[in-house]
């Protein structure tokens, strides 16, 4: 279900936006969490590794979604913040595409979720964008 890559020395994935947001669906929120934990690893590594760090902390992203959503406020930070990461890897690694923060706010209240996939199809792309010479291309 996931392609495995390491770019730059960060281990990345691949994945099939719609599998995770199922898969969060599936799990009631549970691989969401997960799901959250990684890409936010992944452009820690990632912008570590061409050394434009983004010194984020995967852990305070996740806790900010449960339990933070009982304050409320750490929610909404994490929901902005985590797609300007997404964002900046974009430009990092050349993408023309930008992810915009508010509309993956919007998909992530309004839409059941659906910031999933959002996230999910950028962030392939720019991992596809950057795969090192030589790695394979199949999905």
């Amino acid at each position: 279900m996931a392609e495995e890559l390491t770019i730059q020395g960060a281990d990345v994935k691949i994945r099939h936006p719609w599998g995770v947001w199922a898969l969060s669906i599936i799990t009631l929120g549970i691989y969401g969490l997960v799901w959250w934990y990684k890409i936010n690893r992944e452009m820690r590594d990632y912008s570590a590794a061409i050394g434009q760090p983004l010194d984020n902390n995967p852990t305070n992203s996740v806790l900010a979604i449960f339990p933070g959503a009982y304050i409320i406020v750490p929610w909404f930070w994490t929901n902005w913040t985590t797609p300007e990461r997404v964002a900046k890897t974009q430009e990092m690694s050349g993408a023309e595409d930008r992810v915009m923060p508010l509309l993956s706010l919007v998909l992530a209240f309004i839409v059941l979720g659906l910031h999933t996939v959002y996230l999910q199809s950028a962030l392939n792309g720019v991992w596809r964008g950057t795969r090192e010479p030589g790695a394979p291309t199949s999905m």
